[in-house]
């Protein structure tokens, strides 16, 4: 059970150990593209065409006529990458359980955007946790854990494609185990939870006032996706990739300085971010120097 890209190494690295996949759910087509003319499918069902396994794209995990056909699957265990909340009916089905791939080291960040907040934070590794499923989100006793460093100027794009290919390796772990009767699942400890919940497009506004440190972070945590913005010349600006300079200036926090031919650098409270990656609303991403060879800010220009 799967829809994106992070899904897929999972999927196949099953296939490529020999276990029989029965069935593949995830979500449904949808249009998109220009003009919403494009049918768009999931990774995970294109994998799975292509590898000729069965896909069921239920619009309601609830649904009578969905259980029945997940049912006549005849599924020892079920596997959960990068999916929908599942109702007890479906997670409970199979006589081996239900196990969920976590992008976190749980209990930390639980919730759904687990690689964004982690990067947002600061923090210096995270990694993967495979888990039972039972009815609070990312609550079920854990399997196993694998951690993941990250770099200070890995993006959350960066740690994501990382991570999908160390999950992979842990969910044939856990599979394997399971097939065992070798694991010894670990209940979680809640007083150490923290949450990830999901990020909106509206609450991606870069704040320069806070120290520089918190602004990278910020930045590097929603690149790729939905990107870290501010306003220029009342045009949303995107911030997709940085660097920090700790030093001290005078500049009012959000001014720009720029020598209009190779670098970009915004003040902060105690620094400036030198950007590398950006996009202008109604352009497409650039590099620094790219962006430059069409653009000239003016002295004393202000973002925010």
């Amino acid at each position: 059970m799967g829809t994106p890209d992070f899904a897929v190494p999972a999927l196949k690295i099953l296939l490529d150990n020999g276990y029989e996949v029965v069935g593949v759910i995830t979500a449904t087509d949808k249009y998109g593209g220009r003009g919403g003319k494009k049918l768009i499918e999931s990774a995970v069902k294109k994998f799975a065409v292509a590898n000729d396994i069965k896909v069921l794209q239920p619009k309601n995990l609830k649904s009578p006529e969905f259980q029945e056909e997940l049912r006549s699957l005849n599924t020892n265990l079920q596997v959960v990458v990068a999916f929908r909340m599942l109702p007890k009916a479906v997670w409970a089905m199979p006589e081996l359980g239900t196990f969920n791939l976590h992008g976190s080291l749980l209990p930390k960040y639980r919730g759904a955007a687990p690689i964004n907040w982690a990067v947002i934070n600061g923090e210096k590794e995270t990694g993967v946790t495979s888990f039972f499923l039972k009815q609070e989100i990312d609550t079920g006793n854990m399997i196993f854990q694998e951690t993941l460093p990250i770099g200070e100027n890995d993006t959350a794009g960066d740690v994501h494609d990382r991570m999908m290919h160390l999950g992979a390796e842990v969910v044939l772990k856990t599979v394997q185990a399971i097939e065992k009767g070798d694991i010894e699942a670990k209940a979680q400890d809640d007083s150490q939870a923290t949450k990830a919940p999901k990020i909106f497009t509206e609450t991606c506004e870069i704040d320069f006032s806070q120290d520089v440190e918190q602004v990278h972070n910020f930045i590097r945590g929603l690149s790729p996706y939905p990107a870290a913005w501010t306003m220029f010349e009342e045009k949303r600006m995107k911030i997709l990739k940085s660097t920090k300079e700790q030093i001290a200036h005078y500049l009012d926090v959000g001014t720009i300085v720029s020598d209009n031919k190779h670098f970009i650098k915004i003040a902060c409270a105690d620094g400036f971010i030198q950007v590398h990656d950006l996009q202008l609303q109604g352009r497409k991403r650039m590099d620094t120097k790219s962006f430059l060879n069409g653009f000239d800010f003016e002295d004393g220009a202000k973002v925010g």
